[in-house]
């Protein structure tokens, strides 16, 4: 029988000043779960909140409040955490040499466990925890800041854990995407048309089509620290 989806809106970018409004957007939305992403500054380069906020929200919903640590050390959170009113806490498996250990702490507290991979990091390590959980989170970009683009390859990875949940019969784990980090309108296919800029403002292009995409793939190498030379041809380019 196909498992009842989850919606778990992040309150990442809500409106800090005005939770109770936030929160009932939320609720007014259909959500299920409320998904709260905890950033340390140091296994993520970006500082989000801590356990006052989740004891905040605790008092103003009887959502079940999910909780996404990407922070290290995440053993030293989990029972501020647990006490402020998670239901669920997450733990990142990069984050520690011991996910065994963090698991059965997060369960003393009486919450429920999940498990975030990165995307990079192989499932490999991951499969053997997967029978001890009840939620694994699949980041579909690179955890820090939202406004980012799906990954490719994220879809095979997900694929790739679900065959896993169901060979084993452990279609009681939930398979998680965090939303919060994604651009609030993500475009498949974008086509564009120059004809206007043209015919207003008698713009022409100066660089040819197949330089230009030269370029845009030789920059998209260099922001992931590849070196171009080992990928693509040389293009002359126009002087």
């Amino acid at each position: 029988m196909p498992q009842k989806f989850r919606l778990a809106p992040s309150i990442l970018s809500a409106d800090f000043s005005d939770m109770k409004t936030a929160l009932k957007q939320c609720e007014d939305g259909g959500a299920h779960w409320i998904h709260v992403d905890v950033m340390d500054n140091q296994f993520v380069p970006n500082l989000t909140i801590g356990p006052p906020v989740v004891k905040s929200l605790r008092s103003k919903t009887d959502k079940f409040i999910d909780v996404h640590m990407m922070v290290i050390d995440p053993e030293k959170l989990v029972e501020p955490f647990a006490k402020a009113g998670a239901d669920n806490i997450t733990f990142h498996i990069e984050a520690t040499d011991d996910p065994d250990g963090i698991i059965d702490l997060i369960q003393s507290f009486g919450c429920k466990v999940g498990i975030s991979i990165k995307p990079k990091t192989p499932l490999d390590g991951l499969f053997p925890l997967l029978d001890k959980v009840d939620v694994v989170l699949v980041m579909s970009v690179e955890p820090g800041f939202g406004g980012q683009g799906y990954l490719q390859g994220s879809n095979e990875r997900i694929t790739a854990i679900k065959d896993y949940l169901n060979a084993n019969s452990l279609d009681r784990v939930l398979i998680e995407v965090d939303p919060s980090f994604f651009r609030p309108t993500e475009v498949d296919t974008l086509i564009g048309d120059s004809r206007k800029a043209k015919d207003i403002l008698n713009w022409h292009a100066k660089t040819p089509f197949k330089e230009l995409v030269h370029l845009m793939v030789e920059s998209d190498l260099k922001g992931n620290g590849l070196d171009p030379e080992k990928f693509i041809k040389p293009c002359k380019m126009n002087s």
